[in-house]
């Protein structure tokens, strides 16, 4: 059985919701056991991204001003959005847009690893949709990181997964609000 096959996400964690009227931001953080730099590659190059992100990039994200199309996968059509990076301070902080919604990381180093903290703008309705999914996505970046990668797992993909139902409803109660009914009531990105 291959590592893929085994794969379960752990418990919901590291997530929280800052609300201003109707703006929403979903807040997670993950400590990872490398480096900064390791992580700032994983985070601005397009091919560490084609094995973990829930999207593809035309170019590196690592530059302030690069134009960059960002594609969504596992989708069953592709939505593209270009993006301009405003801000990267390598290995520290990455912002730029994806769908509608900013996108900010921060790497902090903690020992010999990253504390990794994401803000995603995402609407009120599918907060617990979007920590799920990030949730996924991180724990396959942890493992493409230690060296044994299990393959992207996002969109439709993820949702079919062992465990998505329980992120979801583990993530919602955490973030205090209510599940969303449909993958077709999902906002276009």
């Amino acid at each position: 059985m291959s590592a893929r096959t085994q794969y379960a996400p752990g418990p919901a964690r590291g997530a929280e919701v800052r609300k201003a009227g109707d703006d929403w931001t979903l807040v997670l953080v993950r400590e990872l056991r490398h480096a900064p730099e390791t992580v700032w590659r994983a985070l601005t190059d397009p091919a560490h991204l084609r094995e973990w992100a829930p999207f593809d990039a035309d170019g590196s994200l690592d530059t302030v001003g690069a134009t960059v199309k960002l594609s969504t996968v596992g989708t069953p059509t592709p939505q593209v959005s270009e993006t301009t990076v405003k801000r990267a301070e390598a290995p520290r902080l990455l912002e730029y847009t994806w769908g509608g919604g900013d996108l900010r990381w921060e790497l902090e180093p903690l020992g010999s690893g990253t504390r990794l903290t994401l803000w995603h703008n995402i609407h009120r309705r599918f907060v617990s949709w979007g920590a799920a999914g990030w949730h996924i996505c991180f724990d396959v970046l942890e493992r493409l990181l230690a060296g044994e990668p299990i393959g992207r797992i996002a969109g439709a993909e993820a949702m079919t997964f062992g465990g998505w139902q329980r992120l979801i409803a583990e993530y919602a109660k955490q973030l205090g609000v209510e599940p969303p009914s449909s993958p077709s009531s999902a906002p276009k990105r």
